[in-house]
């Protein structure tokens, strides 16, 4: 079951925008539709009483031009002999209509008006009428679709909607650019966890330039933070080598040849635990350029330095390292960073195993990838995590004959945080660990 991480917070913001301008959008619809009902009753019974009205003023100078005079898109008009509407309404609606249109024009109140509905296919409705006029011939009427919207109803309508999506458009652009500085904040932030400067710019809205300049002071003081740690342990590291140095001397010195070689040991072990944490404080504030690089030639060269300290007539080459595919392994990377995580985890390889192998592998898409892998007793995934604390020791590490400190696997993670690499932990096919550094893209 995977982890499904929470929306951004524009995101968020951004659906009930659209959630808000629905709501409003449906209100307005509705409120036309409530209103519309009456109104549009009123505005056929108004258009109905101008046309009779209108028509019988026509008919009185030219009877035969009145139909096509009065008709328009909405209203049609002819003249027949004999009445084409029933003589009663026989519904209120129809009652309620011909009142509005004595209403609107009392002249008619005397004529002898019809009104009734005739059903259209798609469900729709006219209003149709039969008018007697003064010679006895009728006037016979169609008012076209009463269900439906007349043109200002249908305007109001598409300009609440347009309106409504202007507003909207409006507000998610604003949004929008509201929230490019959160989310270079958000960035800005990512990137300074992993331990990287960034310099953030403090303009925008003031809240978000405050939180800026914030972040750029705490960058200041953990840069100094770092930076006087550092310095503190060069002191330290230098005032503790001179008696070091004279600790080795005197060993020399000693005539009981296992007291010496004890001696000896212990300040060879303060001496690789001080190049241990040099190396762990000195990736806390590494800085690097990316550049070009092969890096299988990168690998060879690692191989080859450990290869000349731990090389024996027993195990003549303990690191080896082979290319898989057959696509280029030149990649713009950070060369020292790699070269360092690379060296601490072949190191740890060999410590570990008497074989270990480096494999370096660029596939077509995706970033490239530097595996390391061991013949040892291997880790626990269980402690995969625990493994990236500095002088964290599995058991069975301490109770081995060997240099080792806890600082090997932290140095490498941390300088792949620091320059956006990737490191990650396996079983290997040999029964050992298998170390997969994701190269830093530059």
């Amino acid at each position: 079951m995977t982890n499904r991480s929470p929306p951004r917070f524009t995101v968020v913001v951004a659906l009930l925008f659209v959630l808000l301008a629905s709501i409003q959008l449906a209100a307005s619809l509705l409120f036309y539709q409530a209103i519309d009902r009456r109104t549009l009753q009123e505005d056929h019974a108004r258009r109905v009483a101008e046309l009779l009205v209108v028509s019988t003023r026509l008919y009185a100078v030219s009877p035969e031009r009145t139909p096509g005079t009065v008709s328009s898109r909405y209203l049609s008009a002819e003249l027949t002999n004999a009445p084409q509407t029933p003589q009663v309404a026989k519904t209120d609606v129809l009652r309620e209509i011909k009142s509005e249109i004595v209403t609107w024009e009392p002249a008619l109140a005397n004529r002898n008006l019809r009104l009734a509905f005739q059903s259209q296919h798609g469900g729709h409705k006219d209003l149709v009428g039969s008018l007697r006029m003064d010679d006895g011939r009728w006037l016979n009427f169609r008012s076209k679709d009463i269900t439906a919207h007349w043109p200002i109803a249908t305007r109001a309508i598409t300009i609440t909607l347009v309106s409504t999506a202007a507003i909207l458009l409006l507000g998610l652009a604003a949004l929008y650019w509201l929230g490019k500085p959160l989310r270079r904040l958000t960035a800005a932030a990512h990137a300074i966890g992993h331990g990287r400067a960034v310099d953030i710019s403090e303009h925008g809205p003031r809240d978000l330039g405050d939180l800026a300049h914030a972040m750029n002071t705490m960058q200041t003081r953990i840069a100094r933070l770092l930076t006087d740690q550092a310095k503190s342990f060069e002191a330290i590291s230098h005032d503790l080598r001179t008696p070091l140095s004279r600790q080795k001397i005197a060993a020399d010195l000693i005539d009981d040849a296992e007291i010496a070689e004890i001696v000896s040991g212990s300040v060879n072990e303060m001496e690789g635990l001080l190049g241990s944490l040099q190396s762990y404080l000195r990736a806390q504030h590494l800085m690097a350029e990316p550049e070009r690089i092969d890096l299988v030639d990168l690998a060879k060269a690692v191989a080859q330095q450990i290869n000349a300290r731990t090389t024996t007539p027993d195990l003549p080459v303990a690191l080896t390292v082979t290319r898989a595919g057959q696509g280029s392994t030149a990649a713009i990377t950070f060369p020292e960073p790699l070269r360092l995580t690379l060296t601490a985890l072949a190191e740890n390889a060999v410590h570990y195993g008497t074989r270990a192998e480096i494999t370096v592998e660029c596939p077509a898409e995706g970033r490239c990838t530097i595996t390391v892998e061991d013949n040892g007793p291997g880790i626990d995934p269980a402690y995969f995590t625990e493994i990236l604390d500095p002088f964290f020791r599995l058991d069975e590490a301490r109770t081995r004959d060997t240099a080792g400190f806890g600082l090997g696997i932290p140095t490498a993670n941390l300088l792949m945080l620091r320059f956006n690499g990737e490191l990650t932990f396996g079983r290997s096919d040999r029964g050992g660990l298998k170390a997969v550094i994701g190269v830093p893209v530059g």
